[in-house]
């Protein structure tokens, strides 16, 4: 179907790049995300799009929030600069009068990471050359926590699009006010934004990415929230076990892709039973998981 042009809308920044039908990204960039509301963001994807409207056949987005209807909406809105309510379809359509395929980032990202681990093209996927591959979840840690599931090599999205919100599953019904309004969920727990509120007490606050850097360093207090952030991911991951017979996840985001992140979670996977574990390994697209995705999916839906 020729060239798309694919953007991935996140809390902290904005990817666009083109996706050529062999799945090379050509002249990726990103900026940061605006938070001063819809007239930002609507400047923001101009920006990135209207070079680009001659030159590609079709857009597909992936974004961070739920996306139903042509609209965004977000259930946790600070992920978004306090953004709520987006008509994005509308948006782009003002930009260009080209198709346009809408998609959860965490989805997206998901039907990415299940399409790399095929080996043979028809989803037939092979883990340690033992089991093939039906049930596959992606999670995204980063501003927030989300993520996209892959059933019967499938990939749910919903009647909504709330599917793979799982960062909004309950980590502490005692802890912290999510900014969804519920209590405790593991995004108020495990996010970048959270191990960056972890610091607020502390006599100069840091952003996650110099807790990570603390921690590499050997600070306790750093490594504490670290660790935390990954004993929720890690717990998260068993109730997903066993809901949906999971048989391998993939992780990615700024904090999931962290050094040692990985290696954490799978570190407080391994103190619980057997049956509560999962595979857990890398992205393969890294940051650009859903880039690729959401330019996959629209191929497959226009």
């Amino acid at each position: 179907m020729g060239k798309v042009l694919a953007l991935d809308i996140g809390g902290t920044k904005i990817a666009a790049a083109v996706v050529t039908e062999s799945g090379m990204l050509v002249g990726r960039q990103q900026i940061a995300t605006p938070h001063g509301g819809a007239a930002q963001l609507a400047i923001a994807l101009e920006t990135l799009i209207a070079p680009y409207r001659h030159l590609v056949d079709f857009i597909a987005v992936a974004s961070t929030g739920i996306i139903n209807g042509g609209r965004l909406t977000a259930l946790n809105p600070a992920n978004l600069g306090g953004l709520a309510d987006f008509p994005l379809q509308d948006c782009i359509q003002s930009i260009t009068d080209l198709p346009c395929v809408l998609l959860n980032d965490g989805q997206a990202a998901a039907w990415a990471e299940y399409q790399a681990l095929s080996r043979d093209g028809n989803n037939e996927i092979s883990v340690n050359n033992i089991i093939s591959v039906k049930n596959m979840m992606f999670v995204t840690v980063s501003t927030g926590v989300g993520g996209g599931i892959v059933l019967d090599k499938k990939l749910l999205v919903g009647h909504h699009g709330l599917a793979g919100h799982i960062g909004h599953t309950l980590a502490d019904p005692h802890g912290l006010l999510c900014g969804c309004g519920r209590r405790g969920c593991v995004e108020s727990v495990a996010s970048g934004t959270a191990i960056g509120a972890e610091t607020l007490g502390w006599k100069q606050p840091v952003a996650a990415a110099k807790v990570f850097e603390l921690a590499q360093l050997g600070n306790i207090h750093a490594e504490n929230i670290i660790n935390r952030s990954a004993t929720a991911i890690a717990q998260m991951l068993a109730d997903m076990k066993m809901a949906l017979d999971l048989e391998i996840v993939i992780l990615g985001g700024s904090v999931g892709l962290a050094a040692g992140y990985l290696e954490r979670v799978i570190g407080a996977q391994n103190i619980l039973p057997e049956i509560y574990r999962v595979p857990v390994q890398a992205a393969h697209h890294q940051q650009d998981s859903g880039l690729l995705g959401a330019a996959l999916w629209a191929r497959s839906s226009l």
